[in-house]
Order: structure tokens, then C-alpha cells, then sequence
């Protein structure tokens, strides 16, 4: 019993609450609007993946006679597992090992997160995404790339097929600005519960 009331004890001492160090309720807890914005981010990245595993199966409604490289393949789905990852990890930011590290990680659990090592990769990660998304529209627009047809030499550009693509990518244009958003209050929130607490006024003699 004694064993178990020591391991008890210590499990609750390793909970810290999101938003602020242990010991201390937060000051600003995580809104729910963030919550959703966080969730809302792999939702949009799915629908792109979903489409390209559609491609490798030759279910996207064109280019079925198309040749495929020996290292295409695992490219295209490599390319959907590891964005789809890139898109999960925005929950971090509303999430307790966005603040602090894991249990489970060996040397550092239990530790708080330096807020620039979260804050710096989110918004170099916001910026590229907003980047290629932005150039990605103004090719469609401008065409700084000729564009591909449906001879099996690239994306469809009429047809049913090509409205399926667009459908499944246009929800990447979110996908940035919400993580700006986001990270944005992910900053201002620990700046806000990692400050120290306000020293007590010194007593007053009697």
C-alpha cells in the first residue's frame, strides 16, 4: 500500500496544468477557439492526402496508363504521411507536451518547453507554408510553369478529375494562416502563464 500511495503521489506531482508551470493555475488557459483551430489544421491537410493515395491506386479519375518510377510511389505517399505528421504536430500548441516534455522521453520529462523552440519552428513553418500555397495559386493564375494536361504527363486542368483536385488542395490555403493564428496565441499565452508570480508586498511592521 505505502508503495502504491508513493507512486500515486508522484504521478500527480509530474502533472502540470496546460497553460502554466506546476504549483500554479494557469492564468490563461487554452481558449477553445484554439482548440478547434488545432484541430481544424490536419482536416485540412487530409483531403490533399487522400487525393494523392487516390493517385497511387489509380482511383483519381485519370492518368491510368501513367508509368510510375520504381521511387514515384512511395514519394507520393511518404509526401501524404509526412505532411499529414507536419499537421498533427499543431495540436502541440494547445496541448500539455507542447509545453512540457513527455514522461516518456528519457532525461527531459517533466521539463518546461522554452518558448522560442516552439514559437520559432511554428512560425518559420507558417511562413513557408503560406509561401508555397501562395505561389502554388498564382501559377494556376499567372502560369510561371506550363501547365500539365491529361496525357499522362501530369495533373488534370478540365473535367471532373481536375475538380476533385482542386477541391482536395483548395483546403490547404488554411493551413498557414491558422497556424500563424495560432501560434501567435501559443506565445502569448505562456509569455502570459510563465511569468513569475508577483512578489507579496513586504510586511508591514506593527
Amino acid at each position: 500500500m505505502t508503495t502504491h500511495a508513493r507512486d500515486t503521489a508522484t504521478a500527480a506531482e509530474a502533472e502540470v496544468p496546460v497553460g502554466g508551470p506546476a504549483g500554479r493555475k494557469p492564468a490563461e488557459p487554452v481558449p477553445r477557439w484554439a482548440v478547434r483551430v488545432a484541430h481544424a489544421i490536419p482536416l485540412c491537410v487530409l483531403p490533399s492526402g487522400l487525393w494523392r493515395v487516390a493517385l497511387v491506386l489509380g482511383l483519381a479519375g485519370y492518368d491510368a496508363d501513367y508509368r510510375w518510377e520504381v521511387w514515384e510511389r512511395p514519394y507520393v505517399l511518404g509526401l501524404s504521411v509526412v505532411s499529414e505528421g507536419l499537421a498533427l504536430l499543431a495540436l502541440g500548441l494547445v496541448r500539455p507536451w507542447g509545453e512540457v516534455v513527455p514522461r516518456w522521453v528519457p532525461g527531459l520529462r517533466g521539463r518546461r518547453i522554452p518558448i522560442p523552440a516552439v514559437v520559432v519552428p511554428a512560425a518559420l513553418g507558417a511562413t513557408l507554408i503560406m509561401m508555397l500555397c501562395a505561389y502554388a495559386l498564382l501559377n494556376q493564375i499567372f502560369g510561371f510553369v506550363e501547365p500539365m494536361n491529361e496525357n499522362g504527363s501530369g495533373s488534370p486542368t478540365s473535367g471532373p478529375a481536375a475538380w476533385a483536385l482542386w477541391a482536395s488542395y483548395a483546403p490547404l490555403l488554411a493551413w498557414g494562416p491558422l497556424l500563424a493564428i495560432l501560434t501567435v496565441a501559443y506565445r502569448r499565452r505562456r509569455r502570459a502563464n510563465d511569468a513569475p508570480a508577483a512578489r507579496p508586498e513586504a510586511e508591514q511592521p506593527v
